[in-house]
């Protein structure tokens, strides 16, 4: 299934105990638990454009190609080359600290991002 599509933020699991895992100090982890995360996604063959929007005006947009190193941002905006994969109808990327996957089910983008025994899943509904 395409990624195409635009997504609004509806629920997350494990928010706190990943962010601390990543060492974002606490108003910063208090600061982004407020955001409301708008992630527009954009596949064409093995090519995507990923961006999210962050309230206040953040954007984080990464693009790449399915099986070539790409240059991409972290979420804490830290520039990482990665070299994306899909696996069973998922994107999977290495980030630098964490292992995300990310998948379309039903009508939801469900993204797993995991550091040791933590995997912090965030949920967005599709509205576009």
């Amino acid at each position: 299934m395409a990624f195409n599509g635009k997504f609004e933020f509806e629920s997350e699991k494990n928010y706190d105990a990943f962010m601390k895992l990543l060492g974002l100090p606490s108003d910063v982890i208090e600061k982004g638990r407020n955001f409301k995360i708008i992630s527009e996604v954009k596949q064409e063959g093995q090519d995507f454009t990923w961006s999210q929007s962050y309230s206040g005006g953040n954007i984080i947009t990464n693009k790449f190609t399915i099986g070539k190193e790409s240059e991409m941002h972290s979420l804490g905006g830290k520039k990482f080359k990665a070299n994306v994969r899909m696996e069973g109808g998922k994107v999977v990327v290495d980030f630098p600290n964490y292992h995300q996957t990310s998948e379309i089910v039903g009508d939801k983008l469900v993204e797993l991002s995991t550091i040791g025994d933590v995997t912090y899943e965030r949920v967005s509904k599709r509205v576009a």
